[in-house]
């Protein structure tokens, strides 16, 4: 029976959940890749620091998505987190999917968002999580989760030009 350190548990579990966590962290950061990054790293050293008593916590991918969010949020309240470079405009990251002009249109609609707002919908619809999962998450109740949802998903339809199926089925 081979038996597996804490470390080597750990890095399984970073394997298999890096590229998710990035997405998320790409979506929360509406496409700054390299913040996307910064968030990853940070919220995989946390959960590092902490994983030895991850046994405790029933669902630890979910944890990981939680500790995002807050890891997200908590960079969004610095003061510093606004600013950015003019010299010259960033090149986006490629598109992998079928429509990029989709893509770039939804980037830049979740960037309008308030990061409470853009962190709800992340939750809900990119990570398909309740609205309790997502209050658990957000450290709030279940009805600023409603509130921010419809608040969120309104000014993602007037940002998108009214519906957002014609953007799905495009």
């Amino acid at each position: 029976m081979k038996h597996t350190s804490r470390a080597d548990e750990f890095m399984e579990f970073a394997s298999a959940r890096t590229g998710h966590l990035f997405r998320s962290a790409c979506l929360l950061t509406s496409g700054d890749t390299h913040l996307a990054e910064d968030l990853t790293q940070e919220t995989l050293g946390r959960l590092y620091a902490m994983w030895g008593r991850m046994g405790r916590i029933g669902n630890p991918a979910g944890y990981a998505q939680t500790v995002l969010v807050r890891t997200f949020l908590t960079h969004q309240r610095r003061r510093s987190s606004t600013e950015r470079p003019l010299g010259e405009l960033p090149d986006r990251a490629p598109a992998t999917g079928d429509d990029p002009a989709l893509r770039v249109a939804l980037l830049d609609a979740l960037a309008a968002l308030a990061p409470k707002d853009r962190a709800v919908v992340v939750l809900r619809y990119w990570e398909d999580r309740s609205i309790e999962e997502t209050a658990e998450a957000l450290q709030v109740s279940s009805a600023a989760v409603r509130t921010r949802s419809v608040r969120a998903l309104g000014k993602l339809r007037e940002r998108l030009g009214g519906s957002l199926v014609a953007f799905a089925t495009r």
